[in-house]
C-alpha cells in the first residue's frame, strides 16, 4: 500500500513563486494591493514574453509595485546545476530548487518543434521497478511557479538561438496526479494567451494511473493530451512492475480511461515500455491488443533506456520490431518512440541519482 502524502510533502515551506500565479489570481493580488487591474498583463508580459528575472526591470511599473511584488515573491526558484548536451541535440538540465534539493528538465528537439519535458517531483512515492525517479523516495511536491520555471529556464537557453518551446510534456521525475492542483495551475498558466500561450494540443501529461486523478481530470473540460504508462499487459505482470497498481487495479484504470474518452471524445496514448524477458514476447502484444481493443488509443512502444541502478535488460531490435508488427496485425496504432539524448544520462531521474546521491540513497 502507498503511503499518504505528509504535510512538509505537499506543503513545502519554500518561497511563494510569482510564477505559481494564474492569471485571475495575479488580477485578485493586484487588487488587494490596491494597484489596477491593468497591471497584470504588463506583468504578465515582462515575466512570460519578455522573461525578465528581477522585478526591477519592470520599468513600465511604480517603484511602488515593484516593492510590493519584491517584498511578496521570489522570480526565480531554480538554480542551474549540471546542463548535459546530447550529439542529437538533446538537452537535460538539473536544476537546484530553493531548498537545496535538486530535479531534472529535458529539452527534446524534433522535426515537428522543439519539446521541454518537466518535473512535478522531487522523487516519487510510486516505486515503479524500472524507474531512476523513485530512488530515495520523495522528497516533496513542486509548486506550480517551480514547474513553470522550469519551462522558462529552457525557453530562456533558446532564446541564445532565437527557438522557442513549441509543447511541452509532463512526464519527468514524479507522479504528476499526486501533486495535481499544482499540475493543473501549472497547465492553466502555461495556456494563457497573456502567458506563454502554449496551445493545448501542444501539452501532454502522463500518469502511472492514479484512477481517481483520471475521473477528475476527466471532468476538468481541458483539451490537453493524455498518456497513460501502461508497460503491461496484465494486472500481475503490472503489479510487478508497478506498485500503485496494487491500490488500483487494472481493470479499474481501464474504466477510468474509457470514462475519460466519453467525456472528453479525445484519444488517449499508451506508454509501453519494452523490458526484456518481462512484457516484450509476441504474447503479451496479443493480450495488450485484447485489453484496449474498444478503446479509443495510440501505443508508444519504448524502448528502456538502461538503468545502472535497476535490474532490467534491453529488448533487442528484431523483437521490439516483432511486438509492433503483432499489433499492427491486430489493428492497433501503434509507433516506436525514437530514442534520444543516448549518449548523456537520458533516462528519467539518471542524471539527479548521478550527481545527488544523498537525495536517492
Amino acid at each position: 500500500m502507498l503511503k499518504p502524502l505528509t504535510e512538509k510533502q505537499t506543503n513545502p515551506n519554500v518561497g511563494a513563486s510569482i510564477f505559481s500565479l494564474k492569471y485571475e489570481d495575479l488580477l485578485d493580488w493586484l487588487k488587494q494591493a490596491g494597484e489596477p487591474s491593468f497591471r497584470a498583463k504588463q506583468i504578465y508580459e515582462w515575466l512570460y514574453r519578455k522573461r525578465v528575472t528581477s522585478f526591477d526591470e519592470m520599468t513600465n511599473l511604480s517603484k511602488d509595485l515593484r516593492e510590493k511584488l519584491n517584498d511578496a515573491f521570489v522570480i526565480t526558484p531554480l538554480k542551474q546545476v549540471v546542463r548535459q548536451e546530447s550529439k542529437d541535440g538533446t538537452i537535460k538540465f538539473l536544476f537546484e530548487l530553493e531548498d537545496g534539493y535538486s530535479i531534472e528538465t529535458v529539452l527534446m528537439r524534433h522535426e515537428y518543434g522543439n519539446s521541454v519535458c518537466v518535473t512535478t517531483q522531487v522523487g516519487c512515492r510510486l516505486g515503479c521497478t524500472f524507474c531512476a525517479s523513485t530512488l530515495g523516495g520523495l522528497k516533496r511536491n513542486l509548486k506550480a511557479g517551480e514547474i513553470v520555471a522550469q519551462v522558462l529556464e529552457v525557453q530562456r537557453a533558446m532564446d541564445e538561438t532565437d527557438e522557442r518551446v513549441s509543447s511541452v510534456v509532463i512526464m519527468g521525475i514524479g507522479e504528476p496526479f499526486d501533486n495535481y492542483e499544482d499540475l493543473i495551475s501549472f497547465l492553466r498558466i502555461i495556456n494563457h494567451d497573456e502567458g506563454l500561450n502554449i496551445g493545448a494540443r501542444h501539452i501532454t501529461v502522463s500518469t502511472s494511473g492514479v484512477v481517481p486523478k483520471i475521473y477528475e481530470f476527466a471532468d476538468e473540460g481541458m483539451q490537453i493530451n493524455f498518456a497513460i504508462s501502461l508497460h503491461a499487459p496484465t494486472t500481475e505482470i503490472r503489479s510487478r512492475l508497478m506498485p500503485v497498481n496494487r491500490m488500483y487495479p487494472l481493470e479499474d484504470l481501464m474504466d477510468s480511461i474509457r470514462y475519460y474518452i466519453r467525456k472528453t471524445g479525445r484519444r488517449v496514448t499508451f506508454e509501453y515500455g519494452l523490458f526484456g524477458g518481462v512484457n516484450d514476447q509476441v504474447e503479451h502484444a496479443e493480450l495488450l491488443a485484447d485489453l484496449i481493443k474498444d478503446i479509443k488509443c495510440h501505443v508508444n512502444l519504448i524502448p528502456v533506456n538502461y538503468v545502472p541502478e535497476r535490474d532490467y535488460v534491453r529488448t533487442p531490435k528484431n523483437q521490439i520490431f516483432k511486438f509492433e508488427s503483432t499489433l499492427k496485425e491486430r489493428g492497433v496504432n501503434v509507433t516506436i518512440r525514437r530514442e534520444q539524448g543516448h549518449d548523456i544520462d537520458a533516462a528519467c531521474g539518471q542524471l539527479r541519482a548521478k550527481e545527488r546521491k544523498d537525495e536517492t540513497r
